[in-house]
């Protein structure tokens, strides 16, 4: 994907950009939780927190889509945003069911049952909802574990979540679900069961009243970062359940529709 261009930001914000990432990628992969970012590395606008969050494709390598924040009010309320943040999913930490996933590095410790939507054409600013829906190729069920560089997320403000990429981390992408246009979204039953134990349920009325609404606020975002919705990307919209904790050695999994009837996705954590 390629890099935003914001007339707003000088050659100084850029290099600030440049510093923030590689400041959130040592914490990335040292396991090091950040109190905060240092002051002359810390972003204070979203434009300058989404700048640094595109540098870490520089040290994280290729991403394949993106990832939704705080696409619920109490999402929103938990980390003190008023909007969705979007993130990167990078290839690196991508995941297929049946994968025995590491667990060593997640810190916050919870999985989130999502619908993920993949892009069958990229989707110009602008665009109507029917084209946007004509873009996709294909919805898929997901889970993702989510966590965040910072000891405090909940305090970090948007624009150092924004740099961090919107709490991303490992990601596994499910089955695709057949004849999706014609669900109810909203009122599609969703469930998490760790070690046999169902913990969490909701439905996707919990990601912006639907999954779609979703996908429509990223298309209208990226434009206002010089980006577009891509061809081939992978969007997974937000939780749908309260997120579920989750340890080492646990056995995930997610099922979607009544008695899972649209689909599952299962995984085991690693135990070291």
């Amino acid at each position: 994907m390629s890099a935003p261009h914001d007339p707003d930001l000088t050659a100084v914000d850029l290099v600030r950009a440049d510093g923030t990432a590689g400041a959130l990628w040592q914490a990335w992969t040292t396991g090091e939780r950040l109190a905060a970012l240092p002051e002359l590395l810390r972003p204070r606008t979203l434009a300058e927190g989404f700048a640094a969050q595109q540098r870490l494709t520089e040290r994280a390598g290729p991403s394949y889509g993106w990832k939704l924040a705080a696409t619920a009010a109490a999402g929103q309320a938990h980390i003190g945003v008023d909007a969705p943040l979007p993130g990167l999913l990078f290839e690196r930490f991508r995941h297929a069911p049946g994968d025995v996933v590491p667990s060593h590095d997640l810190h916050m410790a919870v999985a989130e049952a999502e619908f993920a939507f993949r892009m069958r054409d990229t989707v110009e600013p602008g665009a109507s909802t029917e084209e946007l829906l004509d873009a996709v190729d294909a919805l898929h069920v997901a889970v993702e574990l989510p966590d965040s560089r910072f000891a405090a997320f909940e305090t970090a403000g948007a624009p150092q979540l924004l740099a961090d990429a919107a709490c991303a981390s490992r990601f596994v992408l499910g089955p695709e679900i057949g004849s999706w246009r014609d669900l109810d979204l909203p009122a599609t039953p969703t469930a998490l069961w760790i070690n046999g134990e169902e913990v969490a349920t909701g439905s996707g009325a919990a990601v912006l009243g639907d999954p779609r609404t979703a996908l429509a606020w990223l298309a209208d975002a990226l434009p206002t970062y010089g980006l577009r919705l891509e061809a081939g990307s992978v969007v997974t919209t937000g939780t749908t359940t309260v997120p579920a904790a989750i340890a080492a050695g646990d056995a995930v999994r997610a099922t979607f529709g009544v008695d899972g009837a649209l689909g599952e996705v299962a995984f085991t954590l690693a135990t070291g």
